[in-house]
């Protein structure tokens, strides 16, 4: 792939802020998300007298982006800024989060389980990081060849179509709110296919605001009409700015309510034997995340166009990947991950300057002071987004099918690996061992990789050629 700006290529200044706010909006909502869905499962429990809260406080969207930031700027730092990759909340711990919560006597303590159980999952990664830095990396190439990695990531991509199909019908009438996502998919092809220089590097900046403008229009249309089924936009999170009608300064700019301040005091109800059901609900899945991480990362070697797990090398990207998580949820309580959201951004723009991703990190801080933003993400249409998504989500399917453009897929030892992968993410086949569950992801890999092992040393395997010349050359002889 062709890139306009390389990893370390510096664009100027202006361009720099706004590609920066490009991939903040292809990595935020996503970010918000998390706490969010924490938070309605927190409501959920109490409702039904599951647990009981002597505080009324919730995790907080906007801390959770400052936390994304700065997991960012420590990944950046731990790879030597040569891996041009944004890291957001991470959904694979939801489970793990959940845990955190339901097993705290107090609010108070489940914060710390927060912050315990992410530095316990970067913890995962700190040890196999020292392993690959003794034992080099040659045995990950061997355990996973293009073969097995290239449909992996295509599942990665693959396995967030639904997601993407169901933000494009999300709204009181689904096919107004289909007709608002492919607006937004239309513009962002146009602008990234015939669009100038410009139009080229920030497509999903016209997407969105096309999108969102359109979304306003029926809004405005829907309230003049009295219409409920055209009102796709709304407004609530502009009215939580206002107090007596007016905008207040305290409300404009606000700081986050970070996970450390509100888990002051927390030692005073601690329990040692809480450390248990933490480690249990978050080191399993970091092992799980961990074939995600090698996964995201040959993806963008492979866009980019240099092998990272070499160059700065895998044992720095785990470090900065679990480091950034302990980081992350320090302040906004939700271990980190790298964004296969930011990776189909630099395909997409072919930008893979880590100065805009360093931006975009330092973006992220400023930004979750500024309510008025937050409130404007939060205003986005799902199916805006949606129509985003089938753009960024489809370009990391493809890009993993790129990998295997010189497979021999004549080969029944690789057809059957490939076929192994691809069923299994796109079936969504997943595993729970308790209060761990092996993500489809992860469940695709590891058959894929045992597949490959299983038929490793196979030799002289007819291809699907050779069977058809072999039924061909029968049917004659039967017709003779």
């Amino acid at each position: 792939m062709k890139l306009i700006y390389q990893v370390e290529d510096k664009p100027k200044f202006p361009q720099l802020i706004v590609f920066a706010i490009q991939q903040l909006l292809a990595i935020m909502t996503a970010t918000l998300v998390v706490p969010v869905i924490i938070n309605g499962g927190v409501d959920s429990a109490i409702a039904n007298g599951e647990i009981s809260w002597e505080f009324t406080q919730r995790m907080s969207p906007a801390a959770a982006l400052f936390g994304a930031g700065v997991g960012t700027l420590i990944y950046l730092l731990f790879t030597k800024k040569k891996s041009p990759v944004f890291l957001g909340s991470s959904f694979a711990f939801l489970g793990s989060m959940a845990s955190a919560f339901a097993g705290a006597a107090t609010m108070a303590v489940g914060y710390l389980g927060l912050i315990l159980g992410a530095v316990m999952a970067g913890l995962v990664y700190v040890v196999i990081a020292i392993i690959v830095k003794s034992c080099g990396t040659s045995w990950i190439e061997r355990l996973m060849p293009a073969v097995v990695i290239g449909p992996t990531v295509a599942i990665i991509g693959l396995s967030l179509a639904g997601n993407a199909v169901g933000d494009l019908t999300n709204g009181s009438e689904p096919k107004l709110a289909l007709l608002c996502g492919l607006v937004t998919l239309a513009v962002t092809m146009i602008a990234s296919v015939y669009g100038k220089k410009s139009g080229k590097l920030i497509p999903f900046i016209y997407g969105i605001l096309a999108g969102y403008a359109f979304a306003l229009i029926l809004t405005i249309c829907g309230n003049i009409s009295d219409t409920e089924e055209m009102k796709l936009l709304s407004t609530d999170s502009f009215k939580a700015l206002l107090v007596d009608d007016k905008v207040a300064f305290k409300t404009f700019f606000s700081v986050p309510d970070f996970t450390f301040l509100s888990a002051k005091g927390a030692f005073d109800a601690f329990e040692y034997s809480y450390l248990l059901t933490i480690f249990v609900a978050y080191a399993p899945v970091a092992f799980v995340v961990f074939a995600e991480h090698i996964a995201d990362h040959m993806n963008i070697s492979s866009i980019i166009e240099r092998n990272l797990l070499e160059e700065p090398g895998l044992h720095r990207t785990l470090l900065g990947d679990g480091v950034g998580s302990m980081a992350g949820a320090f302040f906004g309580g939700c271990p980190n991950t790298t964004y296969g959201e930011s990776i189909g951004c630099v395909a997409i723009t072919k930008n893979a300057s880590v100065v805009s991703i360093f931006a975009a990190a330092i973006g992220a801080i400023v930004i979750s002071f500024v309510s008025p933003f937050i409130a404007f993400v939060n205003s986005i249409p799902s199916c805006v987004m949606g129509g985003v998504c089938m753009a960024l989500y489809g370009f990391i399917a493809v890009s993993g099918l790129k990998m295997i453009q010189k497979v021999d897929l004549n080969e029944n030892k690789n057809l059957f690996v490939v076929s192994v992968i691809l069923i299994a993410g796109v079936g969504g086949l997943s595993v729970s061992f308790g209060k761990v569950t092996i993500t489809e992801v992860a469940c695709a890999l590891i058959l894929g990789i045992l597949t490959n092992l299983l038929l490793k040393g196979a030799k002289n395997t007819e291809t699907v050629e050779e069977v058809a010349a072999v039924e061909e050359v029968a049917a004659e002889d039967k017709t003779e």
